[in-house]
């Protein structure tokens, strides 16, 4: 049987005609042989696709993988359209293999409906920020609501021959009693930002030493992603090299890549459940709160550490973003220099740091009596699938990422009334963003919009969750905090929509935290306060 026939991906086993159980892997698990009359049928069960194989027939559905190109994901190969009542040419024909597809088997037919299960319900029970103002959630938003910036010259470096001289760096960060000191003088920043978080966020959940002996660690995980990773450790061990290879610290690889923040929290921990990371840039953060939150939903697992962390305020990270001429160049105005929405930003400020909420499973919650912040709802991802660090002219991945988690959550959106925007300080991101909020809410009087942005700069990998606790604050505390910088708004925007000057006071129904980053990638998760019965 030729090679170039078809390649199943993955499969069921299969009996043959003699009862012999087979590998349905592939063509070479086959003892059936091929012949005219030979008519040995075997089935499976793929992806709720009926597979049919015959030795001188083969039918599949069309999202089959096939050699040689006859038939593609999408159908338009070998004059295909959509597969359906297709058959291959050329070399399988040669082969003596015929493939037509078949129907899908539908949902239910020839098995058993399950009946309805009850919806997990996911709450935040703790949370944690280290941000360049605060690093305590109740602190950062106390700063927050009195519009107070964060953002200042940059102290960690010489950067007079940049351009860009400021951001919202963090000037000092204790790690005593939560890290090593040892590990702590190896580790990358963000690493020491994420555990510190993590354990922080624990901490506040009422997560003692006590209540953790009692937890099953195998259904507890933890999900903290980043954007760039461990861009100091890279940039030294590559100054190390410069000397000699002997001089590269021996953790400069594992200290580097974004997962480490997660491993290290799991393993301090002993958490054995989900442990892994996401890096979608700047929407980083949402990505791994939702994603998480799905593992708890699915039953998974019954507690997430989950959120992101970034350190790349480095002479590499400054270079780099100076080089795509995206950073404010306001140096002897740092306060003054994220501006979103407003016509006289020169781009955006650089932030660092990390957010990590603590999401649980209510039921578990509630049987240790834990304090519930607020309810997460859901969320959604999607893809611009337009340009690099540009986004869609016309706003589309982002109306369909928030048409979509509103969907998802089962949300009207109506009951809308607060968003915590993107809102980065460049023109055609905010402008898109302000116009697909206006395209999925109108002009709701009683939404209002903000950028906690214009106050810590862009935190990249970790603005998600930085973002996400200033949300849950809001919810919390009843008030929502100012734009700050916003003088002369751009042409077009609605200024009622947007929170002023001043913090203002809001009864949260239900909010919804933008993120989205380079590469096209949007998401929008919602919150909401805990009730009961949520309507």
């Amino acid at each position: 049987m030729s090679s170039s026939m078809v390649s199943v991906v993955a499969c069921m086993s299969a009996v043959c005609e003699n009862g012999a159980k087979k590998d349905f892997f592939g063509f070479s698990k086959y003892n059936c042989k091929v012949g005219v009359g030979n008519k040995k049928k075997m089935r499976c069960v793929l992806a709720k696709f009926q597979y049919s194989k015959t030795c001188n027939g083969l039918s599949f559905c069309n999202s089959c993988l096939v050699s040689n190109g006859f038939c593609s994901v999408d159908g338009r190969r070998s004059g295909h359209p959509g597969c359906w009542k297709s058959k291959f040419s050329g070399s399988a024909q040669q082969g003596g293999i015929r493939a037509t597809a078949v129907p899908p088997v539908m949902e239910g037919e020839g098995t058993s409906k399950k009946p309805p299960t009850k919806k997990r319900r996911v709450v935040v029970t703790g949370m944690d920020v280290i941000t360049p103002n605060g690093q305590d959630p109740d602190v950062f938003y106390e700063n927050l609501l009195q519009g107070i910036s964060g953002i200042s010259e940059i102290e960690s470096f010489d950067c007079s021959q940049f351009p860009t001289r400021i951001a919202g760096e963090i000037k000092s960060l204790s790690t005593a009693g939560w890290i090593a000191p040892k590990l702590s003088k190896q580790m990358d920043k963000f690493m020491l930002y994420a555990l510190t978080a993590g354990k922080k966020a624990l901490l506040d959940g009422g997560i003692t030493e006590d209540v953790m002996k009692e937890l099953n660690k195998a259904r507890c995980g933890v999900l903290v992603g980043s954007g760039m990773g461990g861009v100091k450790v890279l940039s030294d061990a590559i100054e190390s090299l410069r000397i000699s290879y002997k001089k590269m610290n021996p953790f400069c690889i594992p200290f580097a890549t974004t997962n480490m923040g997660s491993a290290l929290l799991a393993m301090d921990l002993g958490w054995m459940g989900p442990t892994y990371s996401i890096s979608t840039a700047c929407a980083t953060s949402n990505f791994c709160i939702l994603s998480a939150a799905n593992h708890i939903i699915k039953g998974e697992a019954d507690m997430m550490l989950s959120g992101g962390s970034e350190a790349v305020i480095e002479p590499v990270g400054l270079g780099g973003f100076v080089a795509c001429r995206a950073l404010s160049q306001r140096n002897n105005e740092p306060t003054k220099a994220s501006r979103p929405w407003d016509s006289n930003r020169d781009g955006f400020v650089m932030g660092e740091g990390a957010g990590v909420l603590l999401l649980e499973e209510l039921e578990h919650a509630k049987r240790r009596g834990a304090t519930i912040y607020a309810e997460f709802l859901g969320g959604s991802f999607t893809c611009d699938a337009h340009h690099m660090t540009e986004p869609h002219p016309e706003g589309a991945g982002v109306i369909l990422c928030i048409e979509k988690a509103l969907a998802q959550s089962g949300v009207s959106r109506e009951d809308v009334n607060y968003i915590n925007a993107h809102g980065t300080s460049t023109p055609a991101g905010d402008l898109k963003e302000y116009q697909a909020i206006v395209h999925c809410f109108g002009q709701n009087p009683e939404l209002r919009v903000n950028s906690t942005k214009s106050m810590i700069g862009h935190m990249l990998g970790a603005a998600g969750a930085v973002e996400a606790v200033a949300t849950i604050q809001a919810i919390r505390t009843g008030w929502v905090h100012p734009n700050i910088n916003l003088d002369n708004p751009d042409e077009g925007v609605d200024t009622n929509l947007l929170v002023g000057s001043k913090k203002e006071r809001l009864d949260i129904k239900v909010a919804i935290s933008n993120s989205f980053g380079f590469g096209g990638h949007n998401s929008s998760i919602l919150f909401a306060p805990y009730k009961e019965i949520y309507q």
